[in-house]
């Protein structure tokens, strides 16, 4: 795959601005790994610094919208046993006493819960960074407000497709786009910053290059690319996930545009992207410092566990919101607990558990594989990543 890539101009001596994630990012390095028994090995393990940096947290699974690469299959609900207002405010109290994450209120669609607002400004109070995910389609006036009142400092919208018709046949519903485009206009007048995330398949994988030019062209801050963990109604889009000469391809292409864009890039659910990075970093003679590559060059690729968990919509604490192993749940266990103590979190603290080529690679610090697509195509989420081309020396 080879892309040619053009987008409109911009101050090429203005650097894309790193994403402001928390006060504590600045902080953020590999940690001094601690002594502990994996108990998924069964052989004393040096588990690696696990400092909570973020949280995902599914407040509802109702959602207007039913796309097909839905982890969550979420449609229109309601469900049953959804954390109550009080529960999640309990919740956020237990996390306040030992960190101050980033949390992302995500769903199904958080606009579709009715405390919703009561929840950020809670959350705001408590010190964390507040953040939505959101489809964007049922933006208002009034809404765009109350995000602002609340505290919410950044929304991200998921665009798919550059146009009308490649968007709404990802997102099953006919006029998603221009509801999409319509909230990011309200986004932008009302001063909220956003980014694009974009789920890619083979069926928009040529047309990444143009969902980049439109990012820039709306004006987000941020394009985040993700890469199909066949999960949920992602299932049914097995056949349409991208080969692993392609993932390296797009992600070496993802690298290429770094310096050519106003906005930061990230790759999610594409951990080989930090792999890629330190081995262009270095042909190019380069340093991978947070001066050269931002917080690239502090983070790693799978996060789940590690710095990184998912609160599901009936509070049961996952690694990551594809990887459906339960760590606790908070209904039953103080939240400190479960992110400490869970066998599943350190199992995946233990870089040297990690099995087949994952296990033998010297990038497994930085990259990691992705656990859920090993657990989704293995059975087992300490296995290889199935798909990475690179060959441990």
């Amino acid at each position: 795959m080879s892309y040619e890539l053009r987008v409109k101009s911009h101050d090429s001596t203005k650097k894309p601005q790193a994403l402001q994630l928390t006060p504590y990012a600045s902080r953020l390095r590999a940690g001094t790994p601690s002594s502990s028994e994996n108990k998924h090995s069964g052989v004393q393990a040096r588990l690696t610094s696990h400092p909570l940096r973020m949280i995902a947290w599914e407040l509802t699974r109702s959602c207007n919208l039913a796309c097909i690469h839905c982890r969550a299959s979420a449609e229109y609900g309601p469900y049953e046993g959804e954390l109550s207002t009080h529960e999640v405010f309990r919740v956020m109290d237990e996390i306040a006493s030992f960190s101050k994450p980033v949390i992302i209120m995500t769903g199904g669609e958080p606009l579709l819960r009715s405390d919703i607002f009561d929840l950020a400004s809670y959350g705001t109070a408590k010190g964390f960074r507040m953040v939505m995910a959101t489809n964007g389609t049922l933006f208002n006036e009034e809404i765009i407000q109350k995000m602002k009142t609340s505290g919410i400092q950044r929304i991200s919208i998921s665009i798919d497709g550059p146009t009308a018709e490649t968007h709404d046949a990802f997102r099953k519903v006919e006029g998603s786009f221009e509801s999409s485009l319509r909230g990011i206009e309200m986004a932008k007048k009302g001063g909220i910053e956003f980014q694009i995330n974009t789920t890619i398949t083979q069926v928009n994988l040529h047309l990444v290059p143009d969902i980049l030019r439109l990012a820039v062209d709306l004006g987000a801050v941020a394009l985040h690319i993700f890469l199909l963990v066949p999960t949920g109604r992602g299932k049914e889009l097995r056949d349409q996930e991208i080969s692993a000469q392609d993932y390296e391809k797009t992600l070496h292409w993802f690298y290429d545009q770094i310096d050519k864009v106003p906005l930061q890039l990230k790759a999610t659910c594409a951990p080989h992207y930090y792999r890629i990075l330190r081995q262009r970093a270095k042909k190019e003679g380069k340093k991978v410092t947070p001066k050269t590559h931002g917080l690239d060059a502090m983070t790693r690729g799978c996060l789940g566990g590690i710095s990184f968990c998912f609160i599901s919509h009936v509070g049961q604490v996952q690694p990551c919101g594809y990887l459906e192993l339960n760590g606790g749940n908070v209904r039953e266990k103080h939240f400190r607990e479960i992110w400490e103590e869970s066998n599943v979190f350190k199992n995946l603290r233990n870089t040297d558990g990690y099995q087949g080529k994952c296990g033998r690679c010297e990038f497994r610090k930085v990259c990691g594989g992705c656990r859920a697509r090993a657990y989704e195509l293995s059975g087992e989420y300490m296995a290889e990543e199935p798909y990475c081309v690179y060959e441990p020396l």
